[in-house]
């Protein structure tokens, strides 16, 4: 076993201490921090075209892909202790066209990677403070122990992995049409999962994930990927006609989830006893996609109650902003305030340039519930108010990547550990991109191809402006 391995095998059960300052020397960097209280201060790359480390599903996908192919790491990212980082590819490496009645999906089995970011000093003369290497030291596939639906009526056929046999147990995989036909979307034994977001419970011995096909809110057991509980959410969350189109899911239903824009984002609160799920669009009963108005749903884990906010999307559209931007990831700072990144779809892998990415600051504290409030109008009323914290394309292109060159679906964010940069304190946030398992692109901007990797950016973050924050792990100070 490597190094990291067995680092990493030795924290699953025993996350490190939260956002204290890591022990390496970060005070001795080439470059210093900028007045502004927000800076970017280190990029790190993982290359998309190489295997993951699970040999099991090497064989080829549906679309001739390996079905261990490394990729789609930016769509959750969240900190586990001592450099490590549990990250999550959605459902798989669909880019590939060869068959539309599933939407292009594949069987590819859902997993969670574990990476190791080292993070130093940067080269003398460096543009950036620090310079990051991640490393990958683990993949753990998710599964059930209970039976689990897979598409039978498909002209694919059976929908369930080989590995199903060969292991004894029933594996989540991202193939749209695995879900029973006469259910609603939310019934917990779809194999069917889009995984868009991942967070660490209290004790670190479970992960949380949202799903976008239900929705859904899963917690699975850390060390062995095995699924253990369901988190109920709102039944107007669903949808009662379910289909493996997902044009054809909108069209089918008038109240749930728009189809591919579910569970998008997920946060936990520092004291471990709230989840807190960010709906990537407004519901249909809402107006759908071109509506202002998504919820957030927060639920208590001890007895499963939950509560539902209004959140406002900046969709005026104008040059500068999206007409329908989307949620792509929520973050705790403390028990009521909240990160929220709210973003286009333009960039590297949209073959154009990006406009509007920006994380925005929301207090939840004294909002009205809104769980039984239906229609734009009604949800308007109740709204809660945000504020932006910061503008990552005028943050990135300030330090010279062009707008093409931002990665699209900037999805993940995490805060890790505290750092002592050029001999100041920060908080340091992490995000990251989903690379849509596309190494390489090549378009109208990049002809010749750009590297597509999935990238890390390292933010670091004046005290001064989360003055409510209370620490980078759940329950750990």
């Amino acid at each position: 076993m490597s190094r990291h391995r067995a680092l990493v095998a030795t924290l699953v059960l025993a996350p490190a201490a939260a956002c204290q300052a890591t022990d390496g020397d970060l005070g001795e960097v080439s470059a210093g921090l900028t007045g502004s209280g927000i800076d970017l201060v280190a990029i790190g790359a993982i290359a998309g075209d190489r295997p993951d480390l699970s040999r099991a599903t090497s064989g080829s996908l549906e679309n001739g892909v390996a079905g261990n192919l490394l990729g789609g790491l930016g769509s959750g990212i969240e900190y586990a202790g001592s450099g490590t980082f549990l990250v999550v590819p959605d459902r798989g490496p669909n880019a590939v066209a060869y068959d539309a009645a599933v939407d292009d999906t594949t069987s590819y089995i859902n997993r969670v990677q574990t990476l190791f970011m080292e993070l130093r000093p940067g080269a003398p003369g460096a543009a950036l403070p620090l310079a990051l290497t991640p490393m990958l030291v683990r993949t753990t596939l998710l599964h059930s122990s209970q039976r689990l639906h897979y598409g039978s009526d498909s002209e694919l056929g059976d929908g369930a992995p080989a590995l199903n046999r060969a292991h004894r147990t029933y594996y989540f995989t991202g193939r749209s049409d695995n879900f029973a036909p006469a259910a609603v979307s939310t019934d917990p034994g779809d194999a069917r999962l889009d995984p868009e977001s991942v967070r660490l419970s209290r004790d670190g011995r479970h992960v949380y994930l949202s799903d976008e096909y239900g929705p859904h809110i899963y917690e699975f057991d850390q060390l062995t990927g095995r699924r253990v509980r369901t988190l109920a959410l709102p039944a107007e969350f669903a949808v009662a006609a379910q289909s493996p189109q997902g044009d054809s899911e909108i069209a089918g239903n008038t109240t749930g989830r728009v189809a591919n824009k579910g569970m998008e984002g997920l946060a936990i609160t520092p004291d471990g006893d709230l989840l807190v799920g960010a709906m990537q669009s407004p519901l249909l009963q809402d107006g759908g996609t071109a509506a202002q108005y998504t919820r957030i749903v927060a639920i208590d884990l001890h007895t499963g109650q939950t509560r539902q906010y209004a959140y406002p999307l900046t969709n005026i559209g104008t040059v500068k902003k999206p007409k329908y931007p989307t949620i792509s990831e929520i973050l705790a700072i403390n028990d009521h305030e909240f990160l929220v990144d709210e973003r286009d779809g333009k960039g590297l892998g949209d073959d154009s340039a990006a406009a509007f990415k920006t994380l925005f600051h929301v207090d939840l504290a004294g909002a009205r519930d809104v769980s039984g409030v239906t229609g734009e109008a009604n949800l308007a009323v109740a709204a809660v108010a945000k504020s932006v914290f910061v503008d990552l394309v005028e943050l990135l292109t300030s330090h010279g990547i062009a707008a093409t060159e931002i990665p699209a679906k900037l999805e993940g964010l995490t805060f890790g550990p505290d750092e002592i940069i050029a001999g100041e304190r920060r908080h340091t946030l992490w995000v990251a991109n989903d690379n849509d398992f596309l190494s390489t692109i090549v378009d109208s901007h990049h002809p010749a191809g750009i590297a597509n990797p999935n990238q890390f950016f390292v933010l670091a973050i004046a005290p001064a402006l989360l003055p409510g924050f209370t620490g980078c792990l759940p329950g750990r100070r």
